[in-house]
């Protein structure tokens, strides 16, 4: 085996293949919408039922869309590759956890979660936000938000991110335009550690990628899993 700890970084071009609009595509849920009117804290004090509504919408297209080609091999080399193995998406839909990934860590969360405000507890959420859903942690219940890393906080577990990155000897960044931070800092950390680096997207973005395969995931990430295990 040529590698032995691997992380690979997805983002929202691998759900666009199943369907889920993106937040920088011109369908996007987010068009009709100014980030500063549904993704930030601010957002959510000012005018929490807007937000609500928003992420309600984001969550009844979840029901419409299943995992394509490249979550289901992502999960493959999961279950097959014999070293160390972190999957990290810039994504909140559950497209990856329904096709069987379980080392994974959602750094911008996962909209089928909800989290209290008062205790920041985290736990499955499958009805609608609304100002009447509580929490399941404080009596009388509080009151709930998206699990979402909104603009202005910070992503999920990144601790636990860069110490795989500095220890990675490959790291594989799909789908991911490589132009918000911190993700797109993750290739330059890998790189610094020796890890060998590649990019998977319909067009080539960071230019520090020792690797570069253009196309669409759901056609080149099975092959890619189809060579690490071979290797």
């Amino acid at each position: 085996m040529k590698y032995k700890k691997v992380v690979i970084l997805t983002g929202a071009g691998i759900s666009a293949e199943s369907g889920l609009s993106t937040f920088r595509d011109s369908n996007g849920l987010w068009e009709n919408h100014r980030v500063e009117e549904v993704a930030t804290p601010e957002a959510f004090a000012r005018d929490p039922d807007l937000v609500y509504r928003f992420y309600n919408l984001r969550r009844q297209q979840l029901a419409k869309v299943l995992p394509n080609a490249a979550h289901h091999a992502l999960a493959r080399l999961e279950r097959e590759f014999p070293g160390n193995f972190l999957l990290v998406s810039q994504n909140v839909d559950d497209l990856h956890q329904r096709a069987g990934s379980r080392k994974l860590i959602a750094m911008h969360g996962e909209l089928s979660k909800a989290r209290c405000i008062q205790t920041e507890e985290v736990f499955d959420f499958q009805g609608d936000f609304s100002q009447r859903a509580g929490c399941q942690c404080c009596r009388p219940a509080s009151k709930i938000r998206p699990h979402v890393v909104w603009f202005g906080e910070m992503p999920l577990q990144m601790e636990h991110i860069g110490r795989a990155l500095r220890d990675a000897d490959l790291f594989v960044a799909i789908g991911t335009s490589g132009q918000v931070y911190p993700a797109a800092g993750f290739v330059a950390e890998a790189n610094r550690a020796g890890a060998h680096s590649i990019e998977i997207n319909l067009q080539s973005g960071s230019g520090t990628f020792a690797q570069k395969r253009c196309g669409l995931a759901s056609h080149l990430v099975p092959r890619l899993v189809d060579e690490l295990l071979k290797t």
